[in-house]
C-alpha cells in the first residue's frame, strides 16, 4: 500500500505536469533552480569552484553558501508557501490581445465617477507579483469575452500608484494575499470584491480562475444585464444602477460559498 499510493498519485497528476512542463518558463525555472546544486555536487565541473571550506573540498558546500541557501529558502516559503525550496522565475509578462483600460492615481475616480450607467470590473495589480502576472492572460481573455459598452474593464497598478491601494484599501506588503484583487463597480460604488477580506484584515484565500471570476462575479449575467442598460438610454432607475449581482452579497460571501 505504501508503493501503491504514490504511484497512484503520481498518476493522478501527469495531466498537470504535462500542462506545467508545457510552458518554457517553468521549465526554465526548475532548470535555474537545480543549476548551481548540480554544479557544486557534480564532478568534474565542482572541481573548480572556489570553496571556503576547511579540509578544502570543492564539491561540498562551506558554510557561507549554507546559511545563504537558508535565507533564500525561508524568504521563499514566507512568500509563497507552494514553492517551498522551488526558487522560480517570474512569468513572462503577457503581451496578447485585451479590451482592458489602465487607470492611474487621477484616472480611476474620473471614470468610476464619468458614467454611472457602466459596470466596472477593476483589477488592482503590481507588476512584482507573480500571482497578478499569472492572472493577466486570464483577465485579458475574460475581457475579450465579456467587455461590451455596458460593463467595462480596467486595471491600476498599485504597486507604482500606492495612494490607489491606500483609497481601496489593498495591501501592497510583499507578504499580502490581497493581489490581485478584483472589484466590481456599479453606478461608481463598490458592490463586491475577490479575494474578500475578513474581521481582522486578512485576506480569505479565493482561487483566481476564469471559472471563479465567471461565477462569483455572475459575469454571465452581469454581461446580459448591461447590454440591455447600455440600448435603455439616459434614463435608468438608480436602484437598478446599484444593485450588486443576484447571486452575491456585497460584504460577506456568495451563495456558492455557504
Amino acid at each position: 500500500m505504501a508503493v501503491l499510493a504514490p504511484l497512484i498519485a503520481l498518476v493522478y497528476s501527469v495531466p498537470r505536469l504535462s500542462r506545467w512542463l508545457a510552458r518554457p518558463y517553468y521549465f526554465l525555472s526548475a532548470l535555474l533552480s537545480a543549476s548551481f546544486l548540480l554544479l557544486r555536487k557534480l564532478p568534474p565541473v565542482c572541481q573548480g569552484l572556489p570553496t571556503q571550506r576547511e579540509d578544502g573540498n570543492p564539491c561540498d558546500f562551506d558554510w557561507r553558501e549554507v546559511e545563504i541557501l537558508m535565507f533564500l529558502s525561508a524568504i521563499v516559503m514566507m512568500k509563497n508557501r507552494r514553492s517551498m525550496f522551488l526558487m522560480t522565475c517570474k512569468p513572462p509578462l503577457y503581451m496578447g490581445p485585451e479590451y482592458i483600460k489602465y487607470f492611474n492615481d487621477k484616472t480611476i475616480d474620473e471614470e468610476l465617477e464619468r458614467d454611472k450607467r457602466v459596470t466596472w470590473i477593476v483589477e488592482f495589480f503590481a507588476n512584482w507579483s507573480n500571482d497578478c502576472q499569472s492572472f493577466a492572460p486570464i483577465y485579458a481573455d475574460l475581457s475579450l469575452k465579456y467587455n461590451c459598452t455596458g460593463l467595462n474593464f480596467g486595471k491600476v497598478d498599485v504597486g507604482r500608484y500606492t495612494d490607489v491601494s491606500t483609497r481601496y484599501k489593498v495591501s501592497t506588503s510583499p507578504l499580502t494575499k490581497q493581489l490581485p484583487t478584483l472589484i466590481l463597480f456599479r453606478g461608481g460604488k463598490e458592490v463586491m470584491r475577490r479575494p474578500q477580506i475578513d474581521k481582522k484584515g486578512r485576506a480569505v484565500s479565493w482561487t483566481f480562475s476564469e471559472e471563479n471570476v465567471i461565477r462569483e462575479f455572475n459575469l454571465n449575467e452581469l454581461y446580459q444585464q448591461s447590454k440591455k442598460l447600455a440600448k435603455a438610454g439616459d434614463h435608468i432607475p438608480e436602484e437598478q444602477l446599484e444593485a450588486p449581482p443576484p447571486t452575491t452579497q456585497p460584504h460577506g460571501e456568495s451563495k456558492k460559498d455557504k
